[in-house]
């Protein structure tokens, strides 16, 4: 990859050669990619944990919407991230795409855990523990080596499709069986 050239912000999707088992069927959203390195969320391993009950605040949370913990990744697991499908209203977020925003901010995250569950149903939101990162030339080395399919953003998957079905519904999205998929590098 030339240095200007990045795939951020796009969805990354494993390829079954990918043996990692932090990686095995995921579907991380890319969010910087050049070439100092990479850095992405996965987003398709939810946890059974709320949120509410895992989340130490003071002064202590109000109530429970039903928040859960997911798995972005194996960096860094002791932080949290909240992935928002719209910009909030207070605190430092960050753009990644339309529809898609990061914050770590502790007075939305407090927002999201103290509101009604309903409404909680309704807002598009994720709050990610641990990110993927790649050092220089790590993601394109992998990506050469067929680890990866790259696919657009699509708002659907990230928040709308089954944590187990999502890896098969992007896989699918671009056109191809995953059934089809060789499970070996280079074009087949």
């Amino acid at each position: 990859m030339g240095d200007t050239a990045s795939l951020a912000p796009s969805l990354l999707l494993a390829m079954p050669q990918l043996r990692d088992p932090n990686f095995t069927r995921t579907v991380v959203l890319l969010c910087q990619h050049g070439p100092e390195g990479a850095m992405g969320f996965v987003v398709n391993r939810p946890t059974d944990v709320r949120a509410a009950t895992a989340v130490q605040m003071d002064p202590p949370v109000r109530g429970d919407s039903g928040l859960r913990l997911w798995s972005g990744g194996p960096v860094e697991t002791h932080r949290g991230f909240l992935l928002l499908g719209d910009e909030p209203a207070s605190g430092d977020t960050e753009r990644i795409a339309d529809g898609l925003h990061l914050t770590a901010s502790l007075e939305v995250l407090r927002e999201l855990l103290e509101m009604d569950a309903d409404e909680l149903e309704h807002r598009r939101c994720r709050l990610l523990l641990g990110y993927a990162g790649w050092g220089p030339g790590q993601l394109d080395a992998e990506l050469a080596a067929s680890a990866w399919l790259n696919a657009p953003v699509d708002l659907d998957i990230v928040f709308a499709t089954p944590p187990d079905a999502m890896w098969e519904t992007a896989i699918r999205r671009l056109g191809v069986d995953p059934r089809m998929l060789a499970p070996a590098p280079g074009v087949h």
